[in-house]
């Protein structure tokens, strides 16, 4: 494929015919900045005084913002508390152009990662998380399955905070439909995730899964080996400074680092999920999805906190 090819068929009426259903864990990330000129007299940690407020979509949410922010028809199931942070995520969501089919839960709170920036550097982080009711997760996969056939591709975004208990009957539901289901996975047993059709583990994610390795050739041995017991169509592996690995029946594709300058990673897994994800909806090859995916990634971690790439950053003219 030329890069003209690439260009016209990640054009706007491309990527907006993609249906995209993004599943997972709903987080409200808040950023609070401020400047840091002492240190506390009442413990040796410095003093922030805190001067801007931001707010923005994390775990699941940011997945969908960032397949919304490529144009793609974007929609997002996933659980949040009957709460003001709850409110907030919808808002932000309905501010973003994509469509939530949000559960409330009174028995739990909104997940909120709190982060403290001070002098452009994140010096605190602090969670508030509750698991899901097991009555809303009924309701929940109720949903799914009824949403399926409306949509082309499905994201399941998985950050073992329980909104994805069920994950293996969607997965079974999905690729029934004929479904492309990609999966960001967690955890030490990704057997919950057999029949998916791409894995985007990083490696530490991986490392917990197949141990270590010693050597290049010992790594793609593993990494076959899982694809392979678990019928993935493949296992994308993201490798911060050494870029993306792409494991599939036909062949091992090594990309380096697309980064021109790194200022925070977090949000990028969600960044190159929701790119390869609007891609291949698009009709583009999993290869150069992946090497969409893997120049989004580069750019978005040269932005402060969880970010997205536009079209246009990924495509200049």
């Amino acid at each position: 494929m030329s890069a003209q090819e690439v260009v016209a068929l990640t054009a706007p009426a491309a990527l907006a015919q993609v249906r995209l259903l993004v599943v997972g864990d709903v987080m409200l990330d808040r950023y609070w900045f401020g400047d840091v000129s002492r240190i506390s007299p009442e413990a040796p940690v410095p003093i922030v005084r805190i001067e801007k407020r931001e707010e923005r979509l994390g775990g699941a949410a940011n997945v969908a913002r960032n397949a919304a922010a490529l144009g793609t028809k974007t929609s997002l199931l996933g659980v949040v508390g009957d709460d003001e942070a709850g409110s907030q995520v919808e808002r932000l969501l309905e501010g973003g152009g994509i469509h939530s089919y949000l559960q409330r839960d009174a028995a739990i709170s909104t997940i909120i990662k709190l982060r403290v920036i001070g002098r452009q550097q994140q010096m605190l982080r602090i969670d508030f998380e509750d698991a899901p009711s097991d009555t809303v997760l009924r309701d929940k996969l109720a949903q799914f399955n009824a949403l399926l056939p409306h949509y082309d591709v499905v994201v399941m975004s998985d950050y073992a905070k329980g909104s994805l208990v069920n994950v293996a009957e969607m997965i079974k539901a999905a690729k029934a439909a004929g479904k492309i289901v990609m999966v960001d996975p967690k955890g030490d047993d990704f057997s919950r995730y057999t029949g998916a059709s791409v894995l985007t583990p990083n490696k530490s994610e991986l490392r917990r899964v197949i141990g270590n390795w010693n050597t290049e050739e010992q790594l793609t041995e593993r990494a076959q080996q899982m694809r392979a017991q678990l019928g993935l169509e493949a296992l994308l592996l993201t490798r911060s400074e050494e870029g993306m690995s792409l494991y599939t029946a036909d062949e091992v594709l090594h990309m380096p680092t697309d980064a021109r300058e790194v200022f925070d990673v977090s949000g990028a897994g969600d960044t190159v999920i929701a790119t390869m994800a609007a891609m291949l909806g698009a009709g583009m090859s999993l290869g150069d999805a992946v090497r969409t995916a893997n120049r989004a990634g580069g750019i978005v971690v040269g932005k402060l906190g969880t970010a997205t790439v536009t079209r246009e950053e990924l495509f200049p003219q």
